[in-house]
């Protein structure tokens, strides 16, 4: 009976240490919340944080204040990505699992997985381009091509879900009309692209921008096309945040010679002149941004060194800001569209297509398979 009034008396000692131990735990975290401000942005994950919602009594009733409050309190935890990366940790290491939230490592690259293959989004994105060559670019020379997703080279092989590709493009050569399609999916390997980011890597796309003046029909070879490569490390890209592991980082190169150099970069829509790579962008939230200064409308890249008049427009996504430097040596000028920030209706105010430019629609596979976002 003493043994068993012991044990009883031993387990409850154990358990009131438990309870308080958790009390404690909870209440130094709710503190260290309160006294720590809120931020505005995580860089491991490229985005905004949800701020403290505004409160009204209509949404309290309907709940959306709770909701709202505890998506607020789920970005703003202390040690956030820590306990993020402990969880990536443990589904990865522990238990096994291929995946977490559809980000899957191979041989130490991040890849996320992008599937299924949406058809409506694909014919929606050859009506767009379309819709630009019906309005804007009859009897012109217009290409277009398409970019492959990292997917494309591991994930069939791995094991994971992917897009049918053959069917994607199928459907894009079938659907756009007076245009040269040119084809880069057997001219690239996954070694050409970042193991933490969507990328491409610019200093292994020296034979791409060949092979796209090439078809294109400018291919002047007598254009030296020597450069000089410039590096940045560490670089963390998009990928390695949501991947939330400790992974080796990539570098970050750029490839450079005097045509680039002494290009001048034209933002019409502000006004702004700027320089082809940005280096202080490496140390921002996106140091992608190194090429072009990132997301813009509409930009034109003149080259002063280029005699020859010939002049290129190219519509593209955020993998056009790496290529255009490669293809600017031989063009006078490249005028670069991103569809995802302006209205095509709005395109005649800032260009004048009667020039006899090239035109290259240039998209990565995962744009087109959400090409909605096209204007």
């Amino acid at each position: 009976m003493k043994s068993n009034a012991k044990s009883n008396v031993n387990n409850y000692i154990k358990n009131k240490i438990v309870i308080i131990c958790f009390g404690i735990m909870i209440t130094g975290f709710m503190l260290v919340n309160l006294i720590f401000p809120d931020s505005e942005i995580s860089y491991s994950e490229r985005r905004k944080l949800v701020g403290i919602p505004t409160y009204s009594f209509e949404k309290l009733l309907n709940g959306k204040y709770f909701e709202e409050m505890e998506k607020y309190f789920l970005d703003q935890f202390v040690c956030r990505d820590t306990f993020r990366g402990f969880k990536a940790f443990g589904r990865f290491y522990l238990l096994k699992q291929k995946d977490n939230k559809g980000i899957y490592i191979v041989d130490g690259a991040i890849y996320k997985i992008e599937y299924p293959l949406n058809e409506k989004s694909i014919k929606n994105g050859a009506k767009k381009i379309n819709e630009v060559y019906n309005k804007y670019l009859k009897g012109m020379n217009v290409n277009y091509s398409i970019i492959p997703d990292k997917n494309y080279f591991t994930a069939k092989e791995k094991g994971y879900p992917f897009m049918d590709y053959k069917k994607m493009v199928d459907i894009m050569n079938q659907d756009i009309k007076n245009m040269k399609y040119i084809d880069l999916f057997d001219s690239l390997k996954i070694e050409d692209y970042y193991k933490t980011d969507i990328h491409w890597s610019q200093d292994r796309l020296i034979n791409i921008s060949y092979k796209l003046l090439r078809e294109m029909g400018n291919d002047n070879n007598n254009i030296d096309t020597t450069y000089t490569k410039e590096e940045f490390y560490p670089f963390y890209g998009s990928y390695y945040g949501q991947a939330a592991l400790k992974l080796r980082p990539d570098t970050m190169a750029y490839l450079t010679n005097d045509s680039i150099e002494n290009a001048i970069v034209f933002d019409p829509i502000d006004g702004t002149y700027s320089k082809v790579y940005t280096d202080e962008k490496f140390r921002t939230i996106d140091p992608y941004d190194v090429f072009l200064s990132g997301a813009k409308s509409i930009i034109t890249v003149s080259n002063p060194m280029c005699t020859t008049g010939a002049e290129l427009i190219l519509f593209r996504d955020s993998f056009g800001s790496s290529i255009a430097p490669l293809l600017l040596q031989h063009y006078s000028q490249i005028t670069l569209v991103d569809l995802r920030y302006i209205s095509t209706d709005l395109l005649g105010e800032y260009i004048d297509f009667s020039r006899g430019q090239d035109v290259l629609f240039l998209y990565n596979t995962l744009i087109l398979n959400k090409s909605t976002m096209l204007k």
